[in-house]
């Protein structure tokens, strides 16, 4: 395992995450705390998980696994939804859902701070300043000490993070999305501002809801893929037999080929499933390989992106020969 820095700060992380929402749902404490120890002796350092994720159980199920070494791993968790249905401000990105889901969420993960909060959700009913205002004010108390978000449109986190630059509060340092060979969506808009705010990519679903894991494309598996993910499917699993690879670790593979901010999540409930996923840090896709792969599911960056890959003539005869940033 190699390590990178989250986002713009000094925090070392690890290439690959491990997602926990299945603590609690699949998982109980004991292969919870199996999956941990699988993945901390391959070098992994980054837990993730969320106050939603089983009632909060999750996050007291992970509190246990790392309990006495606590200070060893990246704890991440999201605040936004809702902790109780009947109450409209037990949910949201405002100040009061915050402060009474981060202390819950301490409690719970047995630590009095954590190393990555993110806000879990675009709340439209938010103003930008107060959720930005309100996340610095945790990390001032040391509650808290990095931020990031998670499924929000590239205009919203742009903006926040204008706001934080202008007013000194602490920016998104990380940005969670979901990214597979299915849903190359955050190419377009997300994954291009993150790497221009220098943001770390978190992603999830990599293995495009268990389509790319290789469990449709074993003999007498269900057939029920629709045309476009059994292609996709049947090309991964394909290029895997070629590697001696899994189809789970060449979809894996796939989505740290494009940018280097890009760190998969790993999300399991097995500890075998996850000592079989890190085998994707071994998995090298040549070129033509990433263009095989590629070609098994028609995307479009759609426009702008299109268009001014298609115009560029009208910057000149030489453009071509200009050496420097292309989009």
């Amino acid at each position: 395992m190699r390590y990178r820095l989250f986002g713009r700060t000094g925090l070392r992380v690890s290439e690959l995450f491990l997602g926990a929402m299945a603590f609690g749902r699949n998982t109980d404490l004991d292969e919870a705390r199996r999956i941990v120890d699988v993945y901390a002796e391959a070098g992994g350092n980054v837990i993730d998980t969320a106050n939603y994720y089983s009632a909060g159980t999750s996050e007291s199920i992970l509190g246990q696994a790392v309990e006495g070494r606590r200070d060893r791993f990246v704890l991440a968790t999201k605040y936004t939804l809702s902790r109780d249905s009947s109450d409209l401000n037990a949910a949201g990105n405002h100040r009061k859902s915050m402060t009474l889901a981060l202390e819950e969420s301490l409690r719970r993960l047995r630590t009095d701070y954590l190393d990555v909060y993110w806000v879990h959700l675009w709340d439209r009913h938010t103003p930008l300043e107060e959720t930005m205002r309100a996340l610095d004010d945790a990390v001032r108390s040391g509650k808290v000490l990095y931020v990031g978000i998670s499924d929000a449109p590239a205009w919203v986190v742009a903006r926040a993070n204008t706001l934080a630059e202008w007013r000194d509060w602490t920016p998104f340092a990380g940005l969670q999305v979901p990214y597979s060979l299915l849903n190359r969506d955050i190419e377009r808009e997300l994954l291009p501002m993150a790497e221009e705010f220098g943001m770390t990519v978190a992603a999830w679903s990599t293995l495009g809801h268990g389509v790319l894991s290789g469990k449709y494309t074993r003999p007498g598996a269900d057939d029920s893929l629709g045309p476009r993910e059994h292609a996709v499917a049947k090309t991964v699993q394909e290029v895997a037999d070629d590697l001696g690879a899994t189809s789970a670790q060449v979809a894996i593979a796939w989505t740290r080929a494009h940018s280097p901010a890009v760190h998969p999540i790993l999300g399991a409930s097995r500890a075998d499933q996850v000592a079989g996923n890190l085998g994707a840090l071994d998995v090298v896709l040549p070129a033509a390989t990433l263009e095989r792969l590629e070609a098994a599911a028609e995307f479009s960056l759609g426009f702008p992106g299109d268009f001014i890959a298609e115009v560029a003539e009208v910057f000149g005869d030489d453009y071509g020969k200009l050496d420097g940033r292309q989009r």
